[in-house]
């Protein structure tokens, strides 16, 4: 049993060897064939790789020939244009250089006609410049000769005045009032009055403005202090009728030598005299300044008694909330005796029967002192305003 199956092994390890032989030589043929297969494909292949690669040598060849020729043209085109582009620059250089040259002739002749005109404007100013100041100088001159002949113009006015006037007339009353003080004193009040009072011309034109107060007034308008007669006078030129009194006996001789009325008189005495409410208007300018204080509380109360209903006065006097006043015009003269604020003078005017009470200032002290301009405006304001005041009120 055991034999048997040795053998039928051994058979079937023959049989398998035989068919595996079998299987190997078939294999083998068969790989030999796929060899030559491959092999014949592949040297086909090889030659038809080298022969695409040779047409294709070719053909880089043919496109490099081509592009060197191409690019040989541009090149060329580029060289003719670069040449052309040469002569071109070259062309626009000279011409550059032929434009420069002649805008540099041109900016030359333009630098001398400039110079030129200079000169002559320089010279031209020069001259002009020294006949300005032969003009200032000749102005100047005329000025100080104007200056100069006013000056003699009004000393001898002031002569002639004097030599004018009529002999004092007897019985012209002269009380306690009249100017005692200026006799002590003793200068020429006329004079005096042309140095610091101004001429009769500036006051007349300021006086104006009372007149236009006083317009449409019918009576008598009562001038206190009438000085040298401006405001006469104003009132005459207006068609209005004045009458002024003054303690000066010169100044109303003077006053009577121009055809005004006047009259030489203590103030209050006059004032005491007139019929209660009979007065038509009072202006009375740069006086009670020169009264003690009880008689300016006095003066009101005369003017509320003897002025008639309606009727104007105006009062014009140093402006003592004006430190600058102080300073340059009321200690000039002698005969002051103490400014009178303008509150006060109205609270006067009110206890007397006034209403339609108005201040206006007049004459800023910048005008006269001109560092008070730089002053802080509340401190201009409040302590160096207007040298002078007017008051107007009206009779009730």
């Amino acid at each position: 049993m055991g034999g048997r199956q040795a053998a039928a092994l051994e058979e079937f390890r023959a049989q398998q060897s035989a068919l595996l032989e079998g299987l190997r030589q078939e294999h083998g043929a068969q790989v030999e064939a796929l060899r030559y297969e491959y092999g014949a494909q592949v040297e086909a292949l090889r030659n038809d790789t080298g022969a695409r690669q040779e047409q294709l040598r070719l053909d880089q060849a043919a496109q490099f020939d081509d592009w060197r020729t191409r690019q040989t043209a541009v090149l060329e085109e580029m060289q003719g244009s670069y040449r052309l582009l040469e002569e071109r620059l070259a062309a626009g250089v000279s011409e550059l250089e032929g434009a420069y040259q002649r805008h540099a002739a041109r900016q030359e002749e333009v630098f001398r006609e400039l110079a030129q005109s200079q000169h002559q404007d320089f010279k031209r100013a020069l001259d002009q410049n020294t006949i300005d100041v032969q003009k200032r100088l000749w102005d100047d001159l005329a000025k100080v000769r104007e200056e100069f002949e006013g000056l003699i113009h009004r000393e001898l006015r002031l002569l002639r005045q004097r030599e004018s006037l009529p002999a004092p007339v007897s019985g012209l009353p002269l009380t306690a009032a009249a100017p005692e003080s200026q006799a002590a004193i003793g200068i020429d009040w006329l004079h005096f009055a042309e140095r610091f009072r101004g001429s009769e011309e500036r006051i007349r034109e300021q006086q104006q403005r009372y007149v236009q107060q006083f317009a449409g007034t019918t009576g008598e308008i009562l001038d206190i202090g009438c000085g040298r007669g401006e405001f006469l006078g104003a009132l005459t030129g207006a068609g209005l009728s004045g009458l002024g009194i003054d303690a000066s006996r010169e100044c109303v001789e003077l006053c009577r030598s121009k055809g005004l009325r006047a009259e030489c008189a203590d103030l209050f005495a006059y004032l005491e005299a007139q019929a209660d409410g009979s007065v038509a208007g009072v202006y009375c300018a740069q006086v009670i300044e020169h009264l003690a204080p009880a008689q300016v509380a006095h003066l009101v109360r005369l003017l509320g008694t003897k002025m008639r209903s309606g009727a104007w006065v105006a009062v014009e006097t140093p402006n003592p909330e004006c430190l600058a006043i102080f300073a340059t015009y009321f200690y000039a003269d002698p005969t002051h005796t103490r400014p009178v604020p303008a509150a006060l003078l109205r609270f006067y005017l009110e206890e007397a029967g006034f209403g339609s009470i108005a201040v206006e200032h007049m004459n800023p002290a910048a005008d006269v002192i001109p560092a008070i301009g730089t002053l802080p405006a509340p401190v201009r304001d409040a302590l160096f305003g207007a040298l002078d005041y007017a008051i107007f009120a009206r009779k009730l």
